[in-house]
């Protein structure tokens, strides 16, 4: 992908910036970020380890049709994946590597969306006892989908919000209107309900994080026992609820995804990918 970046910025066959408040420049724009993303691909499918395991076919178009046809709408990327997938560590990635780039960015977790259920904790003495009773707290119907739907729009077009904080401590609290979100032109959005029924469709690029099995499990054990101080026994049970929430909830999402990528990508590949994207469209004579 250097080898790219590099042919890139040294060419001397280069177009002249489009004027982007023009319907024709945004046109244009689109055409060449459509024969850009197509070098990507190719490129990507020689590799040894791809990232790209799927890719919708019509995404580039319809993408660069929404530029055309609405430029001043805020770009919004969802990206989901069953738990411990890497769709955390891939979103972090994507923001430090945004800002490094000095473009503006957002980062939003769904997980801040979860119900409050502090008063079914309390009843049940922990959330333990209420997961075994079984409480399905992955579910949409835990999650506050109406108001994730409204900030998305409402970020989407250019406000900021305040969005709640979900406070993963075991207590189930959630602290309403809590988090200053701020809406800039690129907005990341992470978590299992991005794609969900009723909030999938408002974002522009939709990411499905995709990782074996028991890869996933070393990775949920290994946090639960050395970073959530869980014992071995309760880290299995909840790890066997997470499975089974995750082919429900999680795993019909993936058909909805713009792009499924390998959650064990190396990262330094995935940060030319997108070092390459910023180049394309910012180097103009």
């Amino acid at each position: 992908m250097q080898l790219l970046i590099d042919k890139e910025l040294n060419s001397n066959d280069k177009i002249l910036k489009p004027d982007f408040n023009s319907r024709t420049g945004r046109e244009l724009l689109a055409f060449y970020l459509q024969t850009k993303f197509k070098q990507i691909v190719s490129y990507d499918k020689r590799c040894d380890a791809p990232i790209f395991k799927e890719i919708n076919p019509s995404f580039i178009q319809k993408f660069t049709r929404r530029l055309i046809t609405n430029p001043h709408k805020r770009i919004l990327i969802g990206i989901t994946g069953e738990s411990a997938s890497g769709k955390s560590t891939i979103c972090r990635e994507l923001k430090n590597l945004i800002e490094q780039l000095s473009m503006p960015v957002s980062v939003l977790s769904t997980d801040n969306y979860f119900n409050d259920i502090s008063e079914l904790i309390k009843k049940y003495g922990d959330f333990d006892n209420l997961r075994d009773n079984g409480y399905d707290i992955d579910s949409p119907a835990n999650f506050q989908l109406s108001l994730l739907k409204q900030d998305l729009i409402n970020l989407s077009e250019g406000n900021n919000i305040k969005a709640p904080r979900y406070i993963p401590n075991g207590t189930g609290v959630s602290v309403p209107q809590s988090l200053d979100i701020q809406s800039d032109k690129l907005i990341v959005v992470e978590g299992i309900a991005t794609m969900y029924e009723d909030v999938k469709d408002i974002f522009d690029v939709k990411i499905y994080i995709e990782t074996d099995l028991d890869t996933r499990r070393r990775r949920f054990m290994k946090r639960a026992i050395e970073e959530r101080n869980q014992n071995e026994i309760n880290a299995q049970k909840q790890w066997d609820y997470i499975v089974d929430a995750g082919v429900k909830y999680v795993q019909p999402g993936r058909s909805s995804a713009d792009f499924v990528l390998d959650g064990n990508v190396n990262l330094k590949y995935f940060d030319k990918i997108l070092e390459y994207i910023h180049t394309i469209t910012n180097n103009f004579q």
